[in-house]
């Protein structure tokens, strides 16, 4: 991503074990939010349980910044879950790092979220009218106390967690995909629209026995830690992780109106996961290849944003037959633009953060391929450093459109007037960030091109686009009105 882009709203992850195997499931639980690390760079946090006890672990900054084998090594038992964090809703403070674990009645409650719900407002003074006391400003902890309440009719056999689970489900409206810790179960929840991706593991021995399970928001933390991929959570369901193994309730009905956000594909996701049965890795290079039948240019070489926009520049070259060559060196060490508190040093890090490869840039015209353009904070910035690296010209290509309309569901896009292609309209966002010429991937091309690849005569999956196209999958017509809204550059 050519800037400082948008946020997501976190990484979830859970692993359920026999506890005579003795797995270590804490340092399980560090390496996958390791391999998370994209999906949430602000703080992280790790609850463990032995069936009894629970014990937790969680700071602010990265993985590798919050955790230590000093404080790992405490976090003992058979079942733990695991969570990075973008702040989407409540500030970045350390009192709303997750999980959240309060104790009940029942023993520890522990609760991942990825996500955002739609009605937290509502919810959270539904709590507070019935004497709940809350310490974050998170509809995470809103969803923790929601889930720590009996379901209308009580439990007169012990907590029915599943019933619980469902009777949030029927209350909250949005985005989530949950990881629960209970004393004795994982959880794992998606909503019924399946906006948020969650899938499930399975953890074997050097023997082939069947040590455990495991859920993660992407494929690629469960082959960092090992277990063989199952399947994704479907929309709407529950999955409980015991000694039983896995098993499988539609907590709510798939909604009318489904579909996963299609940023994962275009950015957010890494290109090793594998989303809906295909590698993001191959979606990307399908939508570079879109981008340059849909936007050719004469030029002598493409080159991608790193690292995100690479796979979509290899799609370009191969479909254009233009070169490839790397024409931006990326510092491994300087963290994401985006974290940056302010603009200015947003746009400054850009120099930190790519320096231009001087030998591939000498007086050629460059294609320069990205995957999106939110803001167009250090667009110009980048463009100008290739300018300086001895490009003669230089073509910006995106393969995803505009982004015009904000995002309630999970994606800190919270207002139309942050986002550039809702104030201007394509040529003069060229002419703001200084590119010879800029086109994105149309609509229509995204979506062919991100599929999945349905076989003849069956639909594909739906996505939800809305931050594209303002076709939002649920109402949120109440969030939209606590936002100011201009006049949009393509409003007649």
């Amino acid at each position: 991503m050519i800037e400082a882009g948008p946020k997501e709203a976190c990484g979830v992850y859970g692993v359920w074990t026999h506890a005579q195997e003795k797995v270590d499931v804490a340092r399980l639980a560090f390496f996958a939010l390791y391999a998370l690390q994209h999906r949430g760079q602000e703080s992280a946090g790790i609850a463990t349980s032995d069936g009894r006890t629970a014990r937790q672990h969680k700071g602010m900054g990265l993985v590798a910044q919050v955790f230590n084998e000093a404080n790992l090594r405490p976090l003992t038992g058979h079942l733990a879950i695991g969570h990075n964090r973008y702040s989407t809703t409540g500030n970045s403070v350390a009192a709303n790092a997750q999980p959240h674990l309060i104790e009940t009645i029942h023993g520890p409650l522990a609760v991942s979220h990825n996500g955002n719900l739609t009605n937290t407002d509502a919810l959270r003074r539904a709590l507070l009218q019935r004497g709940v006391g809350l310490i974050s400003t998170t509809d995470s902890e809103v969803i923790t106390q929601m889930l720590a309440a009996p379901p209308p009719g009580g439990e007169p056999n012990g907590p029915e967690w599943g019933k619980r689970i469902q009777a949030f489900m029927a209350a909250a409206e949005g985005a989530y995909s949950l990881v629960i810790l209970t004393h004795d179960a994982i959880y794992a929840v998606r909503d019924p629209r399946g906006l948020r991706p969650l899938c499930i593991g399975e953890l074997v021995s050097r023997s082939g026995r069947k040590v455990g399970w495991t859920v993660a928001s992407e494929s690629c933390a469960l082959a960092t830690v090992g277990a063989r991929f199952l399947r994704e959570v479907a929309p709407g369901e529950i999955i409980r992780l015991d000694r039983n193994g896995v098993q499988a309730s539609q907590g709510a009905p798939v909604a009318a109106r489904r579909g996963m956000c299609i940023f994962e594909y275009v950015y957010f996701a890494r290109p090793d996961s594998v989303l809906e049965g295909q590698t993001v890795h191959e979606v990307r290079q399908r939508l570079g290849a879109r981008l340059a039948e849909e936007a050719p240019v004469d030029a002598d070489v493409v080159i991608g944003v790193p690292d995100s926009a690479t796979p979509a520049a290899i799609g370009y070259t191969l479909a254009s037959g233009i070169p490839y060559s790397e024409g931006l060196i990326k510092n491994r060490y300087i963290g994401r633009t985006f974290i940056e508190p302010t603009e200015r040093l947003r746009q400054s890090s850009v120099s930190l953060k790519y320096n231009p490869l001087r030998a591939n840039l000498e007086g050629k015209r460059v294609v320069l391929v990205d995957d999106s353009i939110v803001r167009g904070n250090t667009a110009g910035p980048l463009v100008q450093l290739l300018r300086e690296g001895g490009a003669r010209e230089v073509h910006v290509r995106v393969s995803s459109p505009p982004v015009r309309h904000p995002c309630f569901m999970g994606i800190d896009m919270a207002t139309h007037e942050e986002l550039i292609a809702f104030r201007m309209r394509v040529p003069a966002i060229q002419h703001h960030i200084g590119a010879d010429s800029l086109a994105y991937i149309s609509h229509a091309g995204m979506v062919a091109a991100v599929g999945p690849q349905a076989p003849t005569g069956q639909a594909s999956t739906p996505h939800c686009a809305a931050c594209f196209d303002g076709d939002y999958p649920l109402d949120v017509t109440a969030q939209l009105k606590v936002r100011s809204r201009r006049k949009c550059a393509f409003d007649d």
